[in-house]
């Protein structure tokens, strides 16, 4: 389930002196629980085997550490979605991909949420994970709805229940429709790489081949 922080809705107007660059953000509580629940048990078994471990058993305790927090990391706490008034910002496990809205060709909520820029290219939205069990509820939500008022006349005039992902992606798509020929939401699109995640984890790979070379 994404979470978006209610403080800085990129469709509220922006008072005099402060920044139009005020972000909203969306990720998954669920990923970052279960993250930091990794992060913890992973920490003390590998910190118990560097302090006490004997032999070979203290580097292999920190190539592993090296490999692992880094990818647990990458795919549960670190995924998230920024939006504001310009740009749409993704910050998936191993990759930051900036669009501004003039870039964004269409949002697309399937078995998985993702981005499409002009040229076709998709970007996952890592950060807002799809929930079926969302969807039905959502959809027996509307079917109650649709009983309770027999006339449709409520449901002419409310937006009708989405999961949570689901609303994620509306939301993204209207701001891309209103704000995609605004002068300040023009470019390209800007694709770097997590270096501060590949890195060690690289280097706990090669710690790892190497012990397992030596014997």
């Amino acid at each position: 389930m994404s979470s978006p922080n209610p403080s800085s809705d990129p469709r509220s107007p922006v008072p005099d002196g402060e920044s139009a660059y005020k972000d909203r953000v969306y990720r998954s509580s669920g990923g970052i629980a279960g993250g930091v629940l990794l992060l913890a048990l992973g920490g003390w078994l590998g910190i118990d085997a560097l302090v006490r471990g004997e032999g070979r058993t203290p580097w292999l305790a920190l190539a592993a550490l090296l490999f692992v927090v880094p990818l647990v990391v990458a795919f549960t706490v670190r995924p998230a979605v920024f939006a504001n008034e310009d740009r749409l910002r993704i910050r998936n496990p191993l990759r930051t991909i900036t669009l501004p809205w003039a870039a964004v060709g269409s949002l697309r909520a399937g078995y998985s949420n993702e981005v499409f820029d002009q040229a076709g290219v998709k970007y996952q939205l890592w950060a807002v994970p799809v929930s079926l069990r969302g969807r039905k509820r959502a959809a027996r939500q509307q079917s109650r709805a649709a009983m309770d008022d027999p006339t449709g006349r409520t449901s002419m005039t409310a937006k009708p229940p989405r999961a949570p992902g689901d609303q994620t992606v509306e939301d993204l798509r209207e701001l891309a429709e209103r704000r995609g020929g605004a002068e300040s939401a023009q470019g390209a699109p800007v694709v770097k790489w997590a270096y501060e995640i590949l890195g060690p984890a690289l280097a706990g790979a090669v710690l790892l081949l190497v012990l397992g070379l030596i014997g």
